[in-house]
């Protein structure tokens, strides 16, 4: 079967079958898991496990590096802040997790809640934390430029958005926050509420975490605060619980300094995934507003870079 073919077709249990030969003799179960809008993934079961499955959706690869993505995954399971990689077939496009049965997918309001949140932000500690290193670098303006690049050799035109004015804005910002990449430690860089799953209070004793984060796909050696700040735009939730988020990730330490940097790198994100949908609205087959999410995306960083401007005194904004 060629790779590019399953993200075409009907996902069955044959395939399934043909992707876990070990799953053959099984009585196979297949369903389709939302919330997927670059990848289509499924759920497969039988007695002899419980796994996702993506599927990598067309053209990916221009932004998605899946060796780099494997090897975070296994060293992130390790670390026991995402479930285990089961099989990676880059010749398939597929990509084979451990699923979590009877789990719950945060929401942004769970973000509110004063009870979860040393709850959500211990993982995200322990990321930044890690010994773990992978060979991608994620250095936020280099990536935003690079999206920039792709969505010109694509030959599209959006003259509704100022992109050509948005990028010296970056650097402009990058120089402020001047952390060398040897600085990088292991970041997430898609830290969005779906990607936080928590494990239901009666299967607690099946796990070894509460709470795991999957989705790994734009992983690599970045600067921590980005992390924060993309969870920032994703989740938007109001100043005051940005600050006890804040506080709770640095426990209190360096907390003016942590809250400087996550707020300089609240564009970055914006940025990044805004020509990142315009570039899914060009070449992807996957029915989504791309547009629309886009344009959310880069209004977000227009309100940033005003709120930056003002509360720290940043001219050329």
């Amino acid at each position: 079967m060629e790779k590019q073919e399953l993200v075409n077709i009907e996902f069955t249990d044959k395939i399934v079958a043909e992707l876990m030969p070990e799953w053959k003799e099984c009585d196979i179960d297949v369903s389709v898991l939302s919330g997927g809008i670059t990848n289509k993934l499924y759920r497969a079961k039988c007695e002899k496990g419980d796994v996702a499955i993506r599927v990598y959706g067309d053209k990916t690869e221009m932004f998605v590096d899946r060796d780099a993505e494997a090897s975070v995954l296994r060293q992130m399971a390790d670390e026991k802040i995402t479930t285990k990689l089961i099989k990676y077939l880059p010749e398939k496009h597929v990509t084979i997790i451990e699923f979590i049965p009877d789990s719950y997918t945060l929401k942004n309001p769970d973000f509110l809640k004063d009870d979860l949140r040393e709850t959500i932000m211990e993982p995200v500690r322990r990321i930044h934390s890690s010994s773990a290193k992978i060979y991608k670098i994620f250095n936020p303006y280099k990536q935003c430029v690079k999206m920039y690049e792709i969505l010109n050799s694509l030959n599209v035109s959006f003259p509704e958005f100022k992109i050509d004015k948005i990028i010296p804005k970056l650097q402009l910002l990058m120089e402020k926050i001047n952390i060398p990449e040897n600085k990088y430690v292991i970041t997430h860089n898609d830290l969005l509420a779906e990607n936080f799953i928590l494990v239901n209070e009666k299967h607690r004793d099946k796990f070894e975490k509460p709470l795991y984060i999957i989705d790994w796909e734009y992983a690599g050696m970045g600067p921590k605060y980005y992390d924060i700040a993309d969870m920032f735009q994703e989740i938007l939730v109001p100043r005051d619980v940005e600050l006890k988020i804040v506080e709770s990730y640095c426990e209190g330490k360096n907390f003016e300094e942590t809250l400087f940097y996550c707020d300089m790198f609240k564009p970055f994100p914006d940025i990044y995934w805004f020509i990142w949908s315009l570039i899914q609205l060009t070449v992807s087959k996957i029915k989504f507003d791309y547009y629309t999410y886009g344009k959310v995306k880069y209004d977000n960083a227009v309100n940033n870079f005003e709120f930056l401007k003002k509360e720290y005194k940043i001219p050329n904004l």
